[in-house]
């Protein structure tokens, strides 16, 4: 006979419906404690919902995201707000009153993700899924395992009155709101976790390399979301300019990173996902050449290690050991010249391929507005943990640059810190 354990007491906020999130959300409410999750985008998964594939098994995000959502869906303990942003926050470990903003959705729980709302819908705006590689209708889901399965109504739709009449009367369901308002209201809880992520550093800030100069020259996320497919090409990896299917590719790394005009520090993912991306590439064009200029190539632990090592036996794929200098654009052909020094050989090279993709590092997102709480940040804009403290922690990137498995690993351990916040506090 078992022995029942004692109701667990008090509740935690998780504020971030990324992998990390979703992760210290779980293990909080399978043993016991309510927890909220706080959202402001209107999906949960956040940047991994974005990816092809993701280490260590090279799956796609509906792989790891599917069961998550299931788990949520089916635990009682867990309610979720999305399109939600936190205010303000009051109070100490134990007992914190939080306010919350919910932003309007336009659409209800009335909704089954028909899709007529979508046909009857003239407005477009840029995909801010697919970094605004293509236009969407105003009314839309924003992919198609989104968690909740609930379509969203842009603001823009609601601007023009005679697209917010053929959106709301193609509704069967009466699931179309416009007369939704911003509401605000207060949460209880003991403990919070901030799981608020990361943001791509911004490519166009590097004026050397091109991006937003010349069309050819992407940033990694922008390759993640040609080569899934429920991307903008459906998977096929085409150049921007002229949908060509590019027969050479150089993957820049650190751009942004490394460099104390930018991002000091090393974002820990960008080699790697570099090594994945040119698999994307030979996987579609196997007679395609890659060049990766690196300056140092960090693959941590046993397993990145080997993924590594195969890459490098790809008589295709040419590893130079260089930072990136310069870019410039053949007008005629769209083509990308490349110049680095070879740190090896000293040599001086000019590479031209067809497309260049830009490792861009990862910036925390509290980098760029501060969270309303009472939290210590790096320089960078990473939160720092104070653990003697307590009550409220820092989850995945958004106390460091970590990737997918790490995050997960992370967020377990601050599920347990903020457990142990009301543990204390009883």
């Amino acid at each position: 006979m078992t022995e029942k354990t004692a109701p667990a007491s008090g509740s935690i906020m998780v504020v971030g419906g990324g992998i990390s999130g979703l992760t210290t959300a779980l293990e909080a409410a399978e043993v016991g404690y309510e927890v909220f999750v706080v959202e402001k985008n209107p999906y949960l998964g956040g940047r991994v919902a974005q990816l092809n594939q993701y280490f260590p098994k090279l799956c796609p995000p509906t792989c790891g995201l599917e069961i998550n959502f299931r788990r949520i869906k089916d635990n009682p303990r867990v309610k979720v707000f999305t399109m939600t942003e936190v205010e303000k926050v009051d109070g100490g470990p134990g007992a914190y009153t939080v306010s919350v903003k919910i932003n309007p959705r336009y659409v209800n729980e009335n909704c089954t993700c028909c899709g007529d709302c979508t046909e009857a819908c003239q407005t477009e705006i840029d995909s801010y899924f697919d970094f605004g590689m293509q236009k969407i209708k105003g009314a839309h889901l924003p992919f198609e395992m989104a968690f909740p399965a609930r379509f969203i109504i842009h603001p823009s739709v609601k601007d023009s009155p005679e697209d917010a009449q053929r959106v709301k009367e193609s509704c069967k369901y009466d699931a179309v709101d416009f007369d939704m308002q911003a509401k605000t209201f207060d949460l209880q809880v003991g403990a919070i976790v901030w799981a608020t992520g990361w943001e791509p550093y911004d490519a166009k800030k590097i004026d050397n390399l091109g991006f937003g100069q010349y069309p050819n020259i992407i940033t990694n996320m922008m390759m993640e979301r040609l080569a899934a497919p429920n991307g903008p090409t459906k998977g096929k990896i085409l150049r921007p300019s002229d949908d060509k299917q590019p027969q050479s590719v150089a993957f820049v790394q650190c751009a942004g990173s490394r460099d104390e005009n930018h991002l000091p520090y090393c974002s820990y993912i960008c080699c790697m996902a570099s090594l994945k991306q040119a698999t994307y590439v030979r996987e579609r064009y196997p007679e395609a050449k890659i060049y990766i200029f690196y300056i140092d190539l960090r693959a941590p632990g046993l397993r990145y290690e080997k993924f590594y090592k195969k890459i490098k036996e790809d008589e295709n794929i040419f590893f130079i050991k260089g930072k990136v200098a310069e870019v410039s654009e053949e007008p005629d052909s769209g083509n990308i010249t490349v110049v680095a020094e070879n740190a090896v050989t000293g040599e001086k090279i000019h590479q031209t391929v067809e497309m260049v993709v830009l490792a861009t590092g990862m910036q925390p997102t509290a980098a760029a507005a501060k969270l309303p709480a009472d939290l210590k940040y790096t320089e960078d804009g990473f939160i720092i943990n104070d653990f003697e403290k307590g009550g409220m922690f820092a989850a995945g990137c958004a106390n460091k640059p970590l990737d997918v498995t790490s995050s997960n690993q992370n967020a377990t351990g601050m599920a347990l810190k903020a457990i142990q916040t009301l543990v204390n506090k009883e």
